[in-house]
């Protein structure tokens, strides 16, 4: 419940006044989060990292919350019209209708709870008004009573954290297939370039150009496939849950019926997780996921430091390749063309790698009954997608597409190879 401050603060900002289990807070009165996301952001707030900044989680959320108030309905749990109400506004939240409304830290402790009250509350305020009601009243709908019911910060927060992983990796997915295919054809385009290969980088025999690439095309369709493989897992849910995967405090009804639910909502072939105990324990679905992102990672930093060298130069290196010239490469030097794309894309993937790092790390750091690391996991699974995903992205389109041969050095360095 709330009470409304008519003392504007900074700025002119007016304020209400919401109690919670530790006592009154402020929080600002146009403000759809209440005073447990309020007292969150105060005194969790580390990373400068809000829950807006990830829209894949954010929606999983919402889409999560709308199956379990429909689910609710079914089982009696929460009356049709309010259920539908919580429905309606969790889904405009999963669509960014609120997305600055979602302020709570993404790296905030306490096994995600900032993320689950924030959502929760948000919801609550937007489903009354839609019923009729105000911000800050939590009439008729009450975040714990209706929004959260037969649910747990745990079950939610794993569940739609999978979701997100599973969107995310599909989606880098298309990319790296992209990628595989623009490397195959670069392989076919450079297959009549002879060159001098070396072995410990130094001379060796001649040999087509197209076999480095080649090579990276088969490397990346392996890493894709075993992407692939590693994140199919994901699709069975804990939700229904609850705590610590005993499913205590949702009845029988609601927990038959809100998978299936979410399954409809996403559009995914989502099943009810066969050991909800053991999945909310662990975080080794992640972890699995992670060593295949960072597998992605390592066959990126070879292909980024394959076409560096190659193209280093162009008179005191290797020079057989030539990179599309994007940007100036110097501010003293004019004219000069560095590999700026491909040292992008080896940055972006050593910094996956220390994702991957967080994630392993994270996964150790599990209690007996409950991973509460499990959002930290999940958050670094999200960013080393993202980021791969943009890097692999850029990198086919601004480097890889124009790169070409520098023909006539080529020939001259296949002249001075060994013969076997």
């Amino acid at each position: 419940m709330s009470d409304h401050d008519d003392d504007a603060g900074a700025g002119g900002d007016r304020f209400r006044v919401e109690r919670d289990g530790l006592g009154a807070i402020r929080v600002a009165e146009d403000a759809l989060w209440g005073a447990r996301t309020e007292r969150a952001s105060a005194v969790l707030g580390v990373s400068d990292r809000g829950l807006f900044h990830a829209p894949s989680l954010y929606a999983a959320l919402g889409e999560v919350k709308a199956a379990a108030a429909r689910a609710n309905a079914e089982a009696g749990v929460v009356p049709a019209p309010l259920a539908e109400a919580i429905a309606e506004a969790a889904l405009a939240l999963a669509e960014g209708a609120f997305e600055p409304e979602l302020i709570a830290d993404l790296l905030a402790g306490g096994g995600s709870i900032a993320l689950h009250v924030n959502v929760s509350e948000v919801i609550a305020n937007a489903a009354n008004e839609r019923l009729g009601s105000v911000r800050g009243a939590y009439a008729p709908v009450e975040p714990a009573r209706h929004v959260n019911a037969s649910q747990s910060t745990a079950d939610v927060c794993h569940s739609a954290a999978r979701i997100a992983v599973l969107r995310e990796t599909t989606a880098l997915g298309e990319v790296l297939e992209r990628v595989v295919a623009g490397l195959e054809t670069k392989a076919e385009t450079l297959a009549p370039v002879t060159t001098l290969a070396r072995t410990c980088l130094r001379d060796a025999l001649p040999a087509s150009l197209g076999l480095v690439f080649a090579g990276h095309a088969a490397a990346f369709a392996r890493r894709t496939a075993a992407l692939h493989d590693a994140a199919a897992p994901l699709l069975e849910i804990v939700l229904g849950g609850t705590v610590i995967g005993t499913g205590d405090g949702a009845p029988a009804a609601y927990r038959e019926r809100v998978v299936p639910i979410l399954a409809e909502i996403t559009g995914l072939p989502l099943e009810a997780h066969p050991r909800p105990s053991d999945a909310l324990a662990t975080s080794d679905d992640l972890s699995a996921v992670s060593a295949q992102l960072a597998g992605v990672a390592r066959a990126a930093l070879k292909l980024a430091r394959d076409v560096r060298l190659l193209a280093s130069g162009p008179e005191g290196g290797f020079g057989e390749l030539v990179l599309p010239h994007v940007l100036e490469g110097s501010s003293f030097f004019a004219g000069k063309s560095n590999p700026v794309v491909a040292e992008t894309l080896l940055q972006a993937a050593l910094q996956c790698l220390g994702h991957d790092h967080v994630v392993q790390s994270a996964a150790e750091q599990a209690d007996p009954w409950l991973q509460v690391f499990d959002g930290l996991a999940a958050v670094n699974v999200l960013d080393a997608c993202a980021l791969l995903g943009a890097a692999l992205d850029r990198f086919e389109t601004h480097c890889l597409r124009g790169l070409e041969a520098d023909a006539e050095r080529c020939s001259s360095l296949a002249a001075r190879g060994r013969r076997p």
